[in-house]
């Protein structure tokens, strides 16, 4: 698996299908959203003290920049399709339960690119500290994370598909 650079993104097919359904929303709905704006805005007045005008048009420059960004990296995505990979082997896409041995407490991580990333669900970047220590391992495997907070010993429980 190639890694993930400022050229290449890394996505399970989840995470892909999420990007093209956000960008079709962004081109079809938010694109019209903000031009029925910019259109309301300027009859207003004048132009060059148009609060309203020149939020929408800000708007709409904020749109198209994740427009662009998202076309990017569809264009230049790697899709990782976890049932590729060995079923006993951590890989992006994988959920895997593991045992922190410092705390005595399970945790499910799901290892996926740096896109889909999302702490508040366990989602773990596959570069991140976790996610970084966690590709390759099997189930009894106890990694060892340099993460901020210090050294963590996690020992994998269980590999399960995301």
């Amino acid at each position: 698996m190639p890694a993930e650079n400022s050229n290449i993104t890394v996505l399970t097919p989840e995470g892909k299908k999420k990007l093209e359904e956000e960008l079709q929303d962004l081109k079809v709905n938010k694109r019209a959203e903000i031009a029925n704006e910019i259109k309301t805005a300027r009859g207003f007045g004048d132009l060059s003290e148009n609060a309203e005008y020149d939020e929408a048009k800000n708007a709409q420059a904020r749109i198209e920049s994740r427009i662009a960004q998202l076309e990017n990296m569809l264009n230049n995505c790697v899709v990782v399709d976890e049932k590729e990979n060995p079923a006993d082997t951590v890989s992006v896409g994988r959920a895997v339960r593991v045992y922190d041995l410092e705390y005595e407490e399970e945790d499910v991580y799901t290892v996926v690119g740096s896109s889909e990333a999302d702490p508040s669900k366990l989602y773990v970047s596959s570069e991140s500290p976790i996610g970084a220590a966690l590709i390759g391992a099997h189930v009894d495997d106890i990694v060892e994370v340099d993460a901020p907070g210090g050294i963590l010993k996690l020992k994998v429980l269980e590999i399960l598909t995301a």
